[in-house]
């Protein structure tokens, strides 16, 4: 198609913490940096989708792929209503293991680049948006305000009876959990009694609390869908971080923005199934590619 825009990956990689260079550092790179930092000043509403990789610079497991498993299991073993019903306890291992791991992670360049964006955007009247596919929490502690988690938090639970959802960031989240969740191959579970799991505090209710995160086999809550839905529709640009655009519904979020013209930009560590329906791509980690792309912009007032 004639005068079609085709995207490019740029990569990087750095020297020092603060210091960025393009590996071919040749004009059609700066050239290619510099108008996506026109769009992004242009920009009324950014939303920016985050995904795992974005996480995984901050050190945190993914549980995909090879040598992603938990003793003998992958997350696909373990993070299922049928797996919950089957053995609460060995379920409950696994997602104390999860949020003692997070509480030795720190949100990384990238998290705080978004986050401090957001803080800067919001006073000139601009907003920004995060829709995460990850569990972590690690955009609220790099300060980010505007987050919707679609896979849910490793730091709420959810009560089986009742229905209540409710933060939790007790260590461990029961007596009973307390330095269990080794993932030596070699440990043996728990076998914790029910009644000793996690169990719901809302008044004459006792129930057995799950974590609220979204299971294999489960659909996204449809409020929150909903809610992206809306901020999607009134993006004027969109970031896609650290995320491979395999995993659904989210996958299907930046590609139909593109599709009504908005500026789409990557950032990831290599090309995924959606780079070449984006205007940029930009490869490499995200916490060494995200930050100079989000700095402020000399046509800002702010």
């Amino acid at each position: 198609m004639v005068g079609e825009r085709i995207p490019v990956c740029l990569s990087f990689s750095t020297t020092s913490a603060n210091s960025v260079f393009l590996l071919s550092a040749g004009l059609g790179e700066k050239v290619y940096l510099t108008e996506f930092c026109e769009d992004f000043a242009k920009a009324k509403h950014v939303a920016i989708i985050t995904g795992a990789g974005v996480s995984a610079e901050s050190g945190v497991p993914t549980f995909r792929g090879q040598g992603g498993y938990w003793r003998k299991w992958q997350a696909q073993d373990l993070a299922t209503p049928e797996a919950f019903s089957r053995d609460p306890s060995l379920v409950w291992e696994f997602y104390h293991y999860r949020r003692e791991v997070m509480r030795s992670k720190m949100p990384n360049p990238a998290h705080l680049a978004i986050a401090k964006c957001e803080s800067r955007l919001s006073k000139q009247g601009r907003s920004v948006v995060i829709i995460t596919q990850n569990i972590d929490e690690l955009h609220h502690r790099a300060g980010s305000k505007h987050v919707y988690e679609i896979h849910g938090s490793l730091f709420k639970t959810r009560c089986m009876s009742c229905g209540e959802v409710k933060a939790n960031h007790k260590s461990p989240i029961c007596p009973a959990l307390e330095g269990k969740g080794e993932p030596d191959p070699s440990a043996k579970d728990a076998r914790i009694p029910v009644q000793h799991l996690p169990r719901c505090d809302g008044s004459g209710c006792n129930g057995l609390l799950r974590p609220h995160v979204v299971w294999f086999g489960e659909t996204l809550d449809s409020d929150i869908l909903t809610a992206v839905e809306q901020e999607l529709e009134k993006c004027d640009l969109c970031l896609v971080v650290g995320t491979s655009s395999v995993v659904y519904p989210a996958a299907m979020f930046a590609p139909q923005v593109a599709g009504r013209g908005v500026p789409v930009a990557e950032f990831n560590m290599e090309c995924t199934p959606a780079t070449m329906r984006f205007k940029y791509h930009f490869e490499g980690p995200c916490g060494v590619t995200l930050p100079p792309a989000l700095e402020r912009h000399e046509s800002e007032a702010i």
